[in-house]
């Protein structure tokens, strides 16, 4: 049985998870400034004060460093599509929410958002373990489309893989606009990204009871 004790990170967990967290803050930085492809383990370590080879002791790799990166981009994404359909009905109106916090999540995090949606880096993977979050909010949003369709919402056919596929179509086809031909603009005032509303209508409209 845990006790309150065992559970209270140590001096040294508390310290390696704050080099670790420095590490992500200044990768992300790189990644925004020169391209997500441009990211070293040195130049982390560098920019830290470290030398190269004590910053492997916490990324042993640079696709171990583009995993965590993966992991907190992942982590923000999610966490700002919670935070949008708190409180909201089921059904469309989590769908519709959320859709839309994804999307201002991505134009406010450019660098992350590359590695999330697109494949910047060759040969890299994010881990099972990484990932799983990522099914696991996409096993949600099935869900919703299926409630979305029980209740009248939404026509039969929204309660569908297809749908979450062109859904996921939508979104990604919005940030990819926006991050490629805009960079730097707000989720407001983005040529494209300020259309993201309309086009979750649209997609919605195509699926009406």
């Amino acid at each position: 049985m845990a006790t309150a004790s065992s559970l209270t990170p140590t001096r040294v967990q508390r310290r390696r998870a704050a080099v670790i967290e420095e590490a992500l803050d200044h990768a992300v930085a790189i990644m925004g400034a020169e391209g997500v492809g441009a990211l070293s383990v040195s130049e982390v370590a560098r920019r830290m004060g470290m030398r190269g080879p004590s910053l492997y002791k916490y990324f042993p790799s640079l696709h171990a460093l583009y995993d965590a990166l993966f992991a907190r981009g992942l982590a923000g994404e999610l966490a700002a599509a919670e935070a949008a359909v708190a409180g909201l009905g089921p059904g469309l109106p989590r769908i519709r929410a959320g859709a839309i916090a994804v999307v201002r999540w991505a134009v406010e995090n450019p660098a992350l958002a590359q590695l999330l949606h697109w494949r910047p880096v060759p040969g890299f993977e994010p881990s099972p373990e990484t990932f799983a979050p990522s099914r696991d909010d996409m096993a949600q949003v099935r869900a919703d489309c299926a409630q979305a369709a029980a209740l009248g919402q939404a026509a039969p056919a929204f309660d569908s893989d297809a749908a979450v596929r062109l859904l996921t179509v939508v979104l990604s086809g919005l940030i990819s606009q926006q991050l490629a031909n805009e960079p730097g603009a707000s989720f407001e005032d983005g040529a494209y990204s300020r259309l993201t509303g309309l086009a979750i209508d649209q997609f919605l409209a195509a699926y009406a009871p």
